[in-house]
């Protein structure tokens, strides 16, 4: 695996973890606040027309969601193997990066109900930049750290990108929540903006890390067949994954309580619209509780690993997320929706750190395909987002409230806390890549 040594990997590091700081105003200002209380808005009541289909407009921004990241898991696996044999990572990174931030600029255009079409195709283009550099931004980080440093710099990450998103979040939501102070702006213009805003901050920082990551180098003289070699290297990766049993069963487990996870993370805003009725103000109040409180939370689990291991200490964010879905169930207060908010930032950082840390662990320690094989974590976690957010737009349509959604989410959770029991904590028990060879001709 490649490392790299003193200032070079410092610099490194600091540039992988200023890519978070980045990308996550997407995920906070897109996904989370300011887009969903926009739609929300423009589509109100109304059931829409879908290919011939009636649906709610929460239920077409679940959908929307869903075909993005089935997109994303389509294409991933053949990009990161042409990474890996071409050495493209960093290019790959930044094509992803570039679209989601152009993206997120064309939303500018979305003004009124009969422009949805062009509204929707920029978000799901959006998620698919954003969600597709995120696959090669994970695949830096065993090539730019030592395996003890995974749980602090992936936390690390986290806790910047929180950190960012509420910084520009606060910026955006002046000339929305003080037009006075902009010549009386209206709501709607300011909104268009702060999209415009996301993108240009996205695809700015991001050139630091461009900058600070090192380049990959083909590994291979033959560079002019490299969509064929990319799929045989595919190929060797996934004949790879077939002896790697605790690799397996990690990512099964991740597969389920990242269902529950990434849903609640795309729908909360909705939740707290349709079911509670809560105003625009009151719901940024709750995502901003929720994002500071994410930035301590990652580093309260990398912690918790560090006394009992990766796998317990996802297990015991695993059982509160449980009792976050029930505790919604019953939420009717605006109160009771703050207080939901402060346990969900405090495990959703965490969660997400030590699971991304976890599977770096697994990985075999002398690859060179680390982009590749973080494609089958992406795979798992984009299809993840398909079901989850499909179950919940589907349930929600069906019974006509959010809340019976809900409860599909905690079955997730319990079904991922349960398949960890198969992956042991303290020790990681990987293989080297001449064990699973000599394993395969067994």
């Amino acid at each position: 695996m490649n490392k790299f040594d003193g200032k070079q990997q410092k610099r490194a590091q600091q540039a992988w973890v200023l890519y978070d700081w980045a990308n996550s105003v997407f995920s906070l200002i897109i996904t989370s606040t300011i887009f969903p209380i926009y739609y929300e808005a423009i589509v109100q009541d109304r059931l829409l027309h879908v290919a011939g289909v009636q649906v709610s407009g929460s239920a077409l921004f679940s959908y929307t969601i869903s075909a993005a990241f089935l997109l994303v898991a389509v294409l991933s696996p053949f990009l990161t193997a042409i990474a890996d044999y071409s050495g493209w990572r960093k290019q790959f990174m930044q094509l992803f990066c570039y679209l989601g931030s152009l993206a997120c600029m064309g939303l500018y255009f979305f003004e009124d109900i009969d422009s949805l079409p062009w509204g929707l195709g920029a978000f799901l283009l959006g998620l698919v930049g954003f969600s597709g550099s995120i696959v090669f931004y994970n695949s830096y980080l065993p090539r730019i750290a030592p395996e003890e440093d995974y749980d602090r710099l992936s936390a690390r990450g986290f806790a910047w990108g929180y950190v960012g998103s509420v910084l520009l979040l606060v910026i955006c939501l002046l000339p929305i929540l003080q037009p006075q102070w902009f010549g009386n702006i209206d709501s709607g213009t300011a909104s268009r903006l702060a999209f415009v805003l996301t993108g240009l901050w996205w695809m700015g920082f991001a050139q630091i890390t461009f900058r600070g990551l090192p380049n990959d180098h083909s590994r291979h003289d033959d560079t002019k067949h490299w969509i064929l070699n990319g799929l045989r290297e595919l190929r060797k990766v996934i004949h790879e994954i077939k002896y790697q049993k605790l690799l397996k069963r990690f990512v099964l487990a991740f597969f389920f309580f990242t269902m529950g996870l990434q849903t609640v993370m795309y729908v909360a805003t909705l939740f707290g619209t349709n079911e509670l009725k809560l105003s625009a103000d009151k719901l940024i109040i709750t995502i901003l509780i929720l994002q500071l409180i994410a930035v301590p939370g990652a580093h309260l689990f990398s912690y918790i690993s560090s006394l009992w291991g990766n796998v317990r200490a996802l297990q015991i964010a695993l059982i509160v997320w449980v009792g976050v879905c029930v505790a919604a169930y019953y939420t009717y207060t605006e109160w009771q929706f703050y207080g939901l908010a402060a346990v969900v930032g405090l495990l959703m950082g965490g969660t997400q750190a030590l699971a991304r840390a976890t599977y770096a662990k697994l990985m075999p320690d002398d690859t060179d395909d680390t982009a590749s094989y973080f494609s089958f974590y992406d795979i798992s976690e984009k299809l993840a987002i398909v079901l989850g957010t499909f179950t919940y737009g589907f349930i929600d349509d069906l019974t006509g409230t959010m809340r019976n959604s809900v409860l599909a989410l905690m079955c997730f959770f319990l079904i991922g806390f349960l398949l960890l029991w198969l992956v042991p904590s303290r020790k990681v028990y990987r293989f080297s890549l001449k064990e699973i060879t000599a394993k395969a001709s067994s």
